[in-house]
């Protein structure tokens, strides 16, 4: 029932903010509800530790240590998200019903991305991944511009059309374990009955998924959602999207990877490599050429995507180990990233580069946590993305796959200058005089100083529990 009580709670707090004159306490109903399903994540993760896995519905809903650390960065990543939206959507100042609208929308959308993480049955990864785009498309659009609709709309239509790709590698998969007959068609059953599927079928299911599940997950070339969706879209709404959306969509992928990779001939590596070379090398050259804060950050997921495929291609321990630990540093380093711009959005009233300048000056704090969450997801020490990055590095490096290790340090240290070069203009060049500048809501500061706390406590310490679910969710990748 735990697994079910933690998705639950957001759906609670949703049909809460349907109640009429419910806008002034559904804020704090919905934080709260996401700060009780992070308790229970937490509880979930320990209970795996202990047991090996939590099971609430058999070859349907289960959690064992790669699910709970995915379930664990989510409900982290959307806790903080909501205690910061109560600040920075109070700021905007919308009308009550587009206040509840927003904040039940928030509240469905987590409790689909949580699902994913829950649910074995692909066919219902599935239903649940594209839940996510149906609940998040009125969130993107909340500012209600033509700039923010129009992202809104190509956010739809390219991850829906990634989804109707997808459901046909979902449904092929099945037909193909279907005449090999066995187990059920689980993340499990699949991995156990591979080497007795026809591997035309499952050639087919993989490029289906693939390219359906890229659209959503931001692999080069189907990213070009990303930086519109990000440049107009709500801060908190952005932190979701970019920090642990994405990555939960490319949970589905990696817990197919082992029936892939089992597969002869598919090359199921090579073609994770391809994809994740080129969407490293795609989103350095755009950082580089970028002139507006939010879509740098969103060409930077797109570049943690890549290495995260770079990664899971190595198909040794230590790759899956870079790629556990790729996927945690980034959720919590991204959020902060966006909660800093949300303020920079307040305080200047734009994200341009051009119009910004010498924001040190007007929010030192603020200033400082930017810096630091942008020196963070660029890879500089010793915060938590370096080492992730060093451990793939050195796990490409083990394996043999020397190239690998070569185009991640090149393409990271290109995005790296080009981050720093950047937000170095905006902190400390000279300041504009002619920008009106604004207060920024206490609350949002807090929140985004105290997420960004284990961005550099991970860089330096990693709890023996944590380490211990790490470590685990590495073997389980492997062979789930």
């Amino acid at each position: 029932m735990i697994l079910f009580a933690a998705v639950a709670a957001p759906i609670v707090a949703a049909l809460w903010c349907a109640l009429p004159r419910s806008e002034r306490a559904a804020p704090y109903v919905v934080a709260s509800a996401l700060t009780a399903s992070l308790g229970l994540a937490m509880w979930i993760a320990a209970q795996t530790l202990a047991r090996g896995s939590v099971v609430a519905i058999a070859d349907w809903v289960r959690v064992d240590a790669f699910s709970a650390l995915i379930l664990l960065g989510i409900a982290t990543v959307t806790c903080s998200a909501a205690w910061y939206s109560v600040g920075y959507i109070a700021h905007l100042r919308p009308t009550p019903r587009r206040l509840r609208v927003y904040y039940a929308n928030f509240a469905l959308f987590v409790a689909s991305m949580l699902a994913i993480a829950v649910c074995v049955e692909p066919g219902l990864a599935w239903i649940a991944v594209e839940l996510t785009t149906l609940l998040s498309v009125l969130l993107v659009s909340f500012t209600d511009t033509r700039e923010a609709l129009e992202a809104a709309w190509k956010y739809m239509i390219i991850t829906l059309l990634g989804a109707t790709v997808a459901v046909l590698g979902v449904l092929v998969l099945f037909w193909a374990q279907h005449a090999a007959g066995g187990a059920p068609f689980t993340y499990a059953g699949l991995a156990h009955d591979a080497p007795h599927m026809n591997p035309t079928l499952v050639a087919a299911a993989f490029g289906l998924l693939l390219i359906g599940f890229g659209a959503k997950i931001g692999l080069f070339p189907m990213h070009t959602w990303l930086p519109d969706a990000h440049s107009q879209a709500p801060a908190p709404v952005c932190a979701m999207l970019s920090g642990v959306e994405t990555t939960a969509v490319f949970y589905v992928l990696l817990r197919l990877l082992a029936l892939f990779q089992a597969v002869p001939r598919l090359h199921a590596d090579s073609w994770f490599a391809a994809f994740g070379a080129a969407s490293l090398i795609a989103a350095a050259l755009l950082i580089v050429q970028t002139h507006d804060l939010k879509r740098l950050f969103a060409f930077s997921t797109v570049e943690h995507m890549g290495i995260i495929a770079l990664a899971a291609s190595l198909g040794t321990f230590s790759g899956n180990l870079g790629v556990v630990w790729q996927i945690l540093a980034h959720a919590i380093t991204k959020s902060v990233c966006f909660y800093a711009a949300g303020i920079v959005t307040l305080v200047a009233g734009t994200t341009e580069f051009a119009k910004l300048r010498g924001l040190q000056q007007r929010i030192p704090l603020a200033g400082s946590v930017l810096l630091a969450a942008s020196l963070a997801i660029a890879g500089a020490p010793p915060f938590a993305v370096f080492l992730s990055e060093l451990a793939i590095v050195i796990a490409a490096v083990s394996a043999g796959k020397v190239w690998i290790a070569c185009v991640v340090v090149l393409f990271v240290g290109i995005a790296f200058a080009g981050t720093i070069a950047k937000i170095g203009g905006v902190l400390f060049g000279r300041e504009r005089s002619d920008v009106h500048a604004n207060d920024a809501p206490p609350l949002c500061t807090a929140v985004c100083v105290a997420a960004a706390v284990p961005i550099l406590v991970l860089g330096l310490w990693i709890p023996t529990g944590l380490g211990m679910l790490i470590a685990r969710a590495a073997s389980v990748m492997a062979a789930p």
